[in-house]
């Protein structure tokens, strides 16, 4: 492989990307083998989100019940910090040439399993599955009210990725608004749709599966692969096989590969990279978006195996010493 840089454009943002392998390693050496994560006991009595520790939380608005103690399989509370609270005013204000408005929205946290001490890598089938029904659940719920204009679904793993509490467990934070860079995907899509009258999503799907040199999974619903244009090292991407815009509408079924590929890409990062620190996210369509032709929603993980340097922040271009053809053949082998 040719350690002369090239650049490519993400087709579905517009932005290039900087190669630069002479910059970087093999993939082995983006594991973490000097970095052992300490162990952690199954139940921490101060920890907010461990079971009889209730008088911490400010609230449960759902969980999962289960036959076994302590009676649930995963929990729904609000986050105690929240960055958005629900009296916000999201009516627009001025101040002189400015524009601002109150912190509406909503901010939850899920608590994916009653233990301490686990994963989502290294959960069971089932226990990985009433996580995922949970997003979903929740997905839903909040999509319901009208003032919810984007609802984020995330999770960070690590503290390099913006975890602040140990306990496995995910986020939702709901806007009143649509960020502008999602508005930017969806001007992307509908004009690739517009000009060839399909999904540029769905495309991208029949691309990564005939190339097959970034894919790293796929079952009945889902491909895994590493995007032509990863903006990071081992950038994952799973997404839907059948044309899906809105997350909100999969299926019972759709649900359980979804897990699969999930814990399986999770997995592959935890014993490949030596379980680097993460951010994932949910990527799906806005408010009153989900019946679009134009639209496909994805689940996107980022590990944080670099950090961005001046000519990043300065450009708004990243640089990735790590190919995509490479990483996906890494994480397969």
């Amino acid at each position: 492989m040719s350690d002369k840089s090239t650049l490519r454009r993400n087709i579905t943002t517009g932005r290039w990307v900087i190669y630069a392998p002479s910059r970087g390693h093999r993939p082995r050496d983006f594991a973490k083998e000097d970095r052992e994560r300490r162990a952690l006991p199954s139940h921490d009595q101060n920890c907010p989100f461990c079971p009889g520790n209730e008088k911490a939380l400010l609230g449960i608005l759902y969980q999962m019940p289960s036959d076994d103690p302590p009676g649930w399989k995963t929990r729904v509370v609000p986050n105690k910090f929240p960055a958005l609270t629900v009296d916000g005013n999201p009516e627009r204000k001025s101040d002189g040439i400015y524009l601002y408005m109150e912190g509406h929205g909503e901010h939850e946290v899920i608590i994916e399993s009653p233990r301490h001490d686990i994963d989502i890598a290294a959960m069971s089938p089932q226990e990985a599955l009433a996580v995922v029904k949970t997003y979903s659940s929740r997905y839903r719920h909040l999509r319901s009210f009208h003032k919810n204009m984007m609802i984020i679904l995330f999770r960070n793993h690590g503290p390099t990725a913006g975890t602040s509490l140990i306990h496995p467990h995910s986020q939702i934070i709901v806007t009143s608004f649509v960020p502008q860079h999602v508005r930017l995907r969806e001007v992307i899509a509908q004009r690739y749709y517009d000009t060839w009258g399909r999904c540029l999503y769905c495309d991208i799907a029949k691309q990564e599966t005939s190339d097959g040199r970034r894919l790293v999974a796929e079952n009945d619903h889902f491909l895994t692969f590493v995007p032509f244009s990863a903006e990071v090292p081992f950038e994952t991407w799973i997404m839907p096989k059948a044309h899906q815009a809105d997350f909100g509408d999969i299926s019972e079924e759709e649900e359980e590969s979804l897990s699969a590929a999930l814990q399986n890409a999770l997995r592959s990062l935890r014993e490949k990279l030596g379980d680097p620190d993460y951010n994932f996210v949910i990527n799906s369509s806005p408010q009153y978006r989900g019946g679009e032709p134009h639209l496909h929603w994805h689940l996107t993980i980022m590990p944080r195996l670099t950090t961005p340097a001046g000519f990043e922040i300065g450009s708004g271009v990243a640089i990735n010493p790590s190919l995509p053809e490479v990483d996906a053949a890494f994480l397969r082998s």
